[in-house]
C-alpha cells in the first residue's frame, strides 16, 4: 500500500464526541511466530543490535545482523511507525494511538511513555490561551486517533516526537513527562509532521505541502522556512559535512548546505517516493516505496541508482548491519540483502 494510504488511514479521525479508550493500549502484543513476518514500518540500530517495529505492537530484534529475529515484549497493540536509538541501550518507539514507547534494554522489552489520551489531557491542562484550550479539548473529544510519524533521540534525556495535524512533543527527563513544542505559529494550518532531525544543534521539522521548521534555540520556538517544494517531505537527513537533505513525494530531494535558508534540487531521475533515508560510514542512501536504493558517495550532492536489493517490496525503513548488509523494514516483513 502507498505510504500516503497508509497515513490517511492512520489519521481517520473518530466522530464520537468522548472516544473511550482503545483496547489496543490495554493489551500486550501477541506474542506470536506470525510476528517474526509481520508488516514492519521501520528498522534501527542498537548497537550492534537491530530492532525493527510495525504493525500491532510488533518489535522485533535481532543480534546477528538481521538473519534470525526474536520478538520484543510490548505493552500495546498499537502499530508503531518509528524507531529511533541515542546509544546501544536507549530508544524510542512511537506510532498509532499516540504511543510513544521506551527502551533501555536495546529493544528486548518496552515501557508505555505517552499514549493519544495522556497526550490529549496534558496539553489541555498547559493550555495557556483560548486557541490552544480549544484544540486540546478537540484532541480530548477526538479520543486516542492522532498517530506520530517519526522521532529523533537527542540524548539519553531528550527525545522529539511529530505527528499528525501538527502535533509536535520533546521530553527532557528521558520521557517521565512530555510537553509540546511550540509550533502552531509557524505552522497554524496544523499540517501534518513526517520528519524531524537535529542537526547542527538546530531542530529541523518537515511536513505536507513542503511544509519546514527550524528552530535555533532547542525547540523554545520555530519559524517556517521557504520551502522549495509544495509536496509532502517525509525525512530529514544529515550529510557528513553537515549538510541537511530533505526527501519525499515523487523522489523529491533537496540539499541545503546553510541550514535551510536556500535549497539545491538533487536530481534522483525517478517519480518514485522516498520513505527513508541513512548514513552508512558517509555513504548516504535514500529508500524508495519499491525498495530501490539510491546512494550518495558526495555528501548528498548526487545519487546513483541501484536495483531492490531484496526485490521489489513496499518498503518503509532501512538500516544496515553490522557486516554491511541492507536490512528493510517492508509490508512483506524485514528483509536483509547484500549491498
Amino acid at each position: 500500500m502507498h505510504r500516503l494510504a497508509l497515513l490517511a488511514l492512520a489519521c481517520a479521525v473518530s466522530a464520537q464526541a468522548a472516544a473511550p479508550a482503545p483496547a489496543a493500549l490495554a493489551e500486550p502484543a501477541l506474542i506470536s511466530p506470525k510476528a517474526l513476518g509481520a508488516a514492519t514500518l521501520a528498522v534501527a540500530r542498537a548497537g550492534d543490535r537491530l530492532v525493527a517495529a510495525g504493525e500491532r505492537g510488533t518489535v522485533l530484534w535481532s543480534d546477528d545482523g538481521g538473519k534470525a529475529w526474536q520478538q520484543a515484549a510490548v505493552p500495546v497493540r498499537a502499530g508503531l511507525t518509528a524507531l529511533r536509538f541515542v546509544d546501544a541501550n536507549n530508544g524510542w518507539a512511537a506510532g498509532h494511538l499516540g504511543v510513544i514507547l521506551k527502551t533501555s534494554d536495546s529493544g528486548k522489552t518496552w515501557l508505555k511513555q505517552l499514549d493519544g489520551l495522556q497526550a490529549a489531557a496534558s496539553l489541555l491542562a498547559a493550555a495557556t490561551d483560548d486557541a490552544d484550550r480549544r484544540a486540546a479539548q478537540r484532541m480530548v473529544e477526538e479520543g486516542a486517533d492522532k498517530p506520530w510519524f517519526d522521532l529523533e533521540a537527542i540524548d539519553a534525556r531528550q527525545a522529539i516526537a511529530v505527528g499528525a495535524y501538527g502535533l509536535a512533543m520533546v521530553t527532557r527527563d528521558g520521557g517521565a513527562s512530555w510537553q509540546q513544542l511550540p509550533t502552531r505559529a509557524a505552522n497554524p494550518r496544523g499540517l501534518h509532521l513526517y520528519g524531524v532531525r537535529v542537526v547542527g544543534g538546530q531542530w529541523f521539522i518537515a511536513g505536507e505541502q513542503g511544509l519546514l521548521l527550524r528552530s535555533n534555540n532547542s525547540g523554545a520556538s520555530f519559524t517556517a522556512l521557504a520551502s522549495p517544494y509544495k509536496g509532502s517531505f517525509f525525512g530529514l537527513l544529515a550529510s557528513p559535512s553537515g549538510a541537511l537533505l530533505v526527501y519525499g513525494l515523487r523522489g523529491s530531494v533537496y540539499r541545503s548546505g546553510d541550514a535551510g535558508n536556500t535549497w539545491d534540487k538533487v536530481d534522483l531521475g525517478t517519480p518514485l517516493t522516498l520513505q527513508a533515508g541513512i548514513d552508512r560510514r558517509g555513504e548516504l542512501t535514500l529508500l524508495a516505496q519499491t525498495g530501490e536504493l539510491f546512494t550518495s558517495t558526495d555528501d548528498g550532492r548526487s545519487f546513483k541508482r541501484q536495483p531492490p536489493p531484496a526485490g521489489p517490496l513496499p518498503a518503509a525503513g532501512l538500516a544496515a548491519a553490522p557486516d554491511g548488509a541492507w536490512v528493510i523494514a517492508s509490508l512483506r516483513g524485514t528483509r536483509r540483502a547484500q549491498p
